[in-house]
Formats: C-alpha cells, sequence, structure tokens
C-alpha cells in the first residue's frame, strides 16, 4: 500500500516538474528581470532598508520582522538537507542551477512581494492580509484563480512549513543525540503552539531575534569547513559549472547525472529553497510597514539573494569540496541529503556535528513557524476567520506526527505541491508585469515618497 502511494506522488511530481514548469519558473525569472532591469542591481539597497524601520506606515510589522519571516521560512532545511538531496539525486552540475535559480529569481520575488503590497487589503481589526490571492482577485478580477493559489498554499504549509522541518529535526536529533522521534514531535509541536496563536507579530518577535543567529552561526561552520579544504575549492566550481552541462560527464572522480537532473533537482530544490516564485514569502512582505510597495519589494528580494546565492551556494561549496576530499564517499549510495550533509560536517572535529544539529533544528523551527502564518492567511482566505483555529489545531498535529512519515515521500508531496502554488502565482506576476513597471520606475527612484492610495478593508468572514 505504502508502495503503491510513494509511486503514484512520485508520478504526480515528475509530470508537474517536466520541462514545463521548468520552462515557466526559470521563463518568468529572466523575464522579470528583464522587465525590471536588472532589479538585482539595487540587492544593496534592499539591504540597507531591511534594516531601516518606517513606523508611520502602515503595517502590522516592521520591514525587517516581515523579512525574517519570510526569512524564517525560507532558510529551513532546503538549505542544508535540500541541496545535499539535489547534489544526491542530480549530480554536483544541481548546484549550479540552484544558485542560477536564485541570481534570477531576485527578480521574481521582488515582483512578486510589489503586486502583493500593491494589493494588499486590511481588517477591520487592523489586520494587513496580502499574497497571489488578493493580487489576482483585486489585480485581474481572477478570484477563482486566487481560491486555487490560497488551497495549495494551505495544503502546501502541512508540507513544506511542517512535516518537512519536523522530520528533519527528528532525524537529526536521532542519529546524534539519540532521543525519540516522538519526543521531539511533541516538545516541537508544544514550542510552535506558543508562538503561533500570538500571531504575526508574535512570530516575527520571535523571527527578529531566530535568524539572525542562526544564519551566521551556520556560515561561520561553512567557511571553516572550506577553509579545511581550501585546496579543492577552485577544483570543487569548475566540477559543478562542468557537470550542469555534460550528460554523464565525469570529472574529479564525480559523475554528473545529467542536464535534465541537474536541472530537475537544482531549480526543484532552489525553489523549495528561495521560494522565488511561489508567492510565499509575499504573504509576509504584506504585513509591513511600508510606504510604497517598490520599498518592501526591494527588502523582500534581499530574502533570496541571502537564502540561495549565500547559504545554498555555501552549502553546495561545501558538500561537493568535501566528496573531493574524501573519495571513499559514495556518493551513488546516498539518496538521503541529511547523509551527505552530515559527513561534510563531521570534518569539524566535535563542533561540527554540534554545528550541523544546531543549524537544522533552528532552520527547521524557524520554518515552522513562517509557514504556520502563510498557512493561516490562504486559509482564512478560502475558509474564513473561523477556520483559523482548526487550522492551527491540525498545524500542530502534523509537527506532533511527522517524526514517523517517510522523509522521501514527504519531500515528493513538497515538490509537488510547491510547482502546483507556484503556478497561479508565476500567472499573476506575469499578467500584472505592466503594473510592476509602472510602480518601478513611479518609486525606485524615489523611495521615500508615499503611496496616498489607501488601503481598502475587507470583511471578515
Amino acid at each position: 500500500m505504502f508502495d503503491a502511494i510513494n509511486s503514484f506522488v512520485q508520478s504526480v511530481n515528475n509530470l508537474v516538474w517536466g520541462w514545463g514548469m521548468i520552462v515557466l519558473l526559470l521563463g518568468t525569472h529572466v523575464f522579470m528581470t528583464i522587465r525590471t532591469k536588472g532589479i538585482q542591481r539595487k540587492i544593496f539597497t534592499g539591504i540597507r532598508l531591511s534594516v531601516t524601520r518606517d513606523p508611520e506606515a502602515e503595517g502590522e510589522v516592521s520591514q525587517f520582522g516581515a523579512l525574517t519571516t519570510a526569512l524564517a521560512a525560507t532558510i529551513g532545511t532546503g538549505n542544508i538537507i535540500g541541496v545535499g538531496t539535489a547534489i544526491a539525486l542530480g549530480g554536483p552540475g544541481a548546484v549550479l542551477w540552484c544558485w542560477l535559480t536564485g541570481v534570477f529569481g531576485i527578480a521574481t520575488k521582488y515582483s512578486e512581494s510589489l503586486i502583493s503590497v500593491k494589493y494588499r487589503v486590511k481588517t477591520r481589526d487592523g489586520r494587513m492580509h496580502g499574497g497571489a490571492m488578493y493580487a489576482l482577485e483585486r489585480g485581474l478580477n481572477m478570484r477563482w484563480l486566487g481560491l486555487i493559489f490560497a488551497m495549495f498554499g494551505g495544503f502546501a504549509s502541512f508540507g513544506i512549513g511542517c512535516a518537512t522541518q519536523v522530520n528533519a529535526i527528528a532525524s537529526v536529533c536521532k542519529e546524534n543525540l539519540n532521543i525519540p522521534g516522538w519526543i521531539i514531535g511533541v516538545v516541537v509541536a508544544v514550542l510552535v503552539a506558543l508562538v503561533i496563536f500570538g500571531g504575526i507579530r508574535s512570530i516575527a518577535s520571535v523571527c527578529e531575534k531566530l535568524v539572525p543567529v542562526m544564519a551566521v552561526f551556520y556560515v561561520i561552520g561553512c567557511l571553516i569547513i572550506l577553509v579545511l579544504n581550501a585546496d579543492f575549492l577552485i577544483p570543487a566550481i569548475e566540477t559543478i559549472c562542468t557537470l550542469a552541462f555534460k550528460p554523464g560527464a565525469a570529472v574529479g572522480g564525480l559523475i554528473g547525472g545529467g542536464i535534465m537532473q541537474a536541472l530537475h533537482y537544482g531549480v526543484a530544490r532552489g525553489l523549495f529553497s528561495n521560494e522565488s516564485g511561489m508567492g510565499s514569502a509575499p504573504i509576509a512582505a504584506a504585513a509591513a510597514q511600508t510606504r510604497n510597495p517598490v520599498r518592501q519589494a526591494l527588502v523582500s528580494s534581499t530574502g533570496t539573494f541571502w537564502d540561495t546565492v549565500v547559504v545554498c551556494a555555501m552549502t553546495g561549496l561545501v558538500l561537493v569540496t568535501s566528496i573531493m576530499k574524501n573519495p571513499a564517499i559514495d556518493v551513488s549510495a546516498i539518496d538521503n541529503g541529511g547523509v551527505l550533509t552530515s559527513l561534510a560536517f563531521a570534518q569539524i572535529p566535535v563542533v561540527g556535528p554540534l554545528i550541523l544539529v544546531l543549524g537544522i533544528i533552528s532552520f527547521a523551527f524557524s520554518t515552522v513557524l513562517g509557514w504556520a502564518y502563510y498557512g493561516e492567511r490562504c486559509v482564512e482566505y478560502f475558509a474564513g476567520k473561523k477556520a483559523l483555529v482548526p487550522y492551527r489545531l491540525l498545524y500542530i498535529a502534523v509537527a506532533v506526527i511527522a517524526p514517523i512519515v517517510s522523509l522521501n515521500l514527504v519531500w515528493l508531496i513538497a515538490d509537488t505541491l510547491n510547482a502546483l502554488m507556484a503556478i497561479p502565482n508565476l500567472v499573476a506576476v506575469l499578467l500584472l508585469s505592466p503594473v510592476i513597471v509602472a510602480e518601478t520606475k513611479k518609486y525606485l527612484n524615489n523611495l521615500d515618497e508615499k503611496d496616498t492610495t489607501p488601503v481598502p478593508y475587507v470583511d471578515e468572514k
């Protein structure tokens, strides 16, 4: 029975992640890069704005709070286990495609965040709601597609946001600390419950403190390993670039999985990691205190930069240099990215496994929090405010049972839901690209100008 379910999910995953999805995703990234005239050039402006408060603007949380909430959801196991899985299944060439997805994805993250803020609405109690569903409804008069996005987003939150993350925490704790999975599930569920019932302000408050610390801690660990593997750094970069384009090639003792496999797993894990084009991070962006859509769009775009261009790239280099330095590692026999990553971090005596354990726990836990908010906004859109408490209880229940679910099956389901969620969002970005261009022209060179368009109220159901 389980094998039949796994086989079915694999078939659906292969269908939605075919060439059509890859062309749509990468095509949107490149198209919006051209339409915004290379908005990536403003990445450092976005970084500056991310730590600049705008308290007089409308919104529930600061720009930094919205960014760290989005980063909490994106910097998760996709950066650690996901990159390892991409290399194990798609070969080292997948790292380059994952990285390129991030570089060009900055433009898509900017675009989807801009329309999320522009078309956001306010509830009577002052809460800001936004995201692809509101852009589709208010910008394109396509509420039916907004409902589809919201339903996919609500279901996706249980997979990408909760089950995969808690499963990863349980796996690493069992392997390194010998703690039974069910205990981890209960502990994580209790901690999540304490935070998510406080809403976006509670989640953002935790993420503002947790995200910077966990990211710096993990990057330091990666830098130590890269110093230890310094002799293999240049060969690793050459290998990654070569195997991204040569099917079945062998370089430095590593074998490529073929262009399609490298593309598939690189792009899929890139999307899983940075979520550019998925429409998730803009939901948090809509809650930010910002005086115009472009300011927050620039801030949101930095999330993809930190997540993929920096963290995922470092993880990929750590793994490939470690494999080249230790030929005894049989990549062909490993289909779990967590195992590959554990072997890499084991190079740092004593401290290495600790960095990995703490990194996975903090990254994954923060992702659970961020996606709980995304899921709430999606569920409230299609089911009303009355559905929030049942959703939160179910989300917590998934956290409890996640440690006993097959990780491979969970990853497959998450990959599939990612693609299904991305399609309506990319439709919104592409069809509203003239609006994105117009808003960019209006505000990009005058970021302090205030948008005087009132945010409309929405009736709560």
